[in-house]
């Protein structure tokens, strides 16, 4: 086996896996800290984006070649990624939610591990990157999606879905419907509160 092979198992079978250990453990954070009673609805709608832009890039990956567009989807997921990941660590530092260093630190490895793929990445494509530092000039299909001329197992892109599925739709959708319901119980518990008060 080659470095770009053992490298390409690597990225499939090791750090797409082991990324989705901090998500679940951040998802823990967020419920030991009562996020529905304080960053609430806003913080919670805010990690769904961030999992869209990760999630867009690594689906894409998975089913296409990669090439001057797949990269610059790549580049622009990594850099919005981290832009909403500054405004998630704002909004909940101005709620009354606790941001405990463990937490902190758990932010530290869904942050660097997309870095970490997408320079693996990179560096396995290193023609690609030319391409599209050169705009992607002379490659008729620089600019649009080509399946993978090797396309992965139907078991392993099962397995990776059931993954998503267990790991970060199941955990994150209960989130947002935790923080959407105790949402609407505050909203009314407010309302009936400045009833009675009009009432006296």
């Amino acid at each position: 086996m080659d470095v770009g092979d053992a490298t390409t198992r690597y990225l499939l079978y090791g750090l797409l896996p082991s990324w989705f250990v901090p998500g679940v453990a951040d998802w823990v954070m967020h419920r030991r800290t009562r996020i529905e009673e304080t960053a609430g609805t806003k913080e919670s709608l805010i990690h769904s984006l961030m999992m869209a832009e990760v999630g867009i890039p690594i689906a894409l990956t998975l089913r296409y070649e990669v090439n001057p567009l797949l990269l610059t989807v790549q580049l622009g997921g990594a850099a919005v990624h981290e832009a909403t990941a500054l405004w998630d660590v704002r909004t909940a530092v101005r709620s009354e939610r606790e941001v405990k260093p463990i937490e902190q630190h758990i932010h530290s490895f869904l942050e660097s591990l997309p870095f970490g793929a997408l320079a693996a990445l990179m560096c396995l494509h290193a023609d690609q990157v030319k391409s599209l530092l050169r705009g992607g000039a002379g490659d008729p299909d620089a600019w649009r999606l080509v399946p993978r001329r090797r396309p992965l197992s139907p078991g392993y892109l099962a397995g990776i879905a059931a993954a998503i599925g267990t790991c970060v739709l199941l955990p994150y959708g209960e989130e947002l419907l935790r923080c959407v319901r105790a949402g609407r119980k505050n909203s009314k518990s407010s309302k009936s509160s400045k009833s009675s008060k009009k009432g006296r």
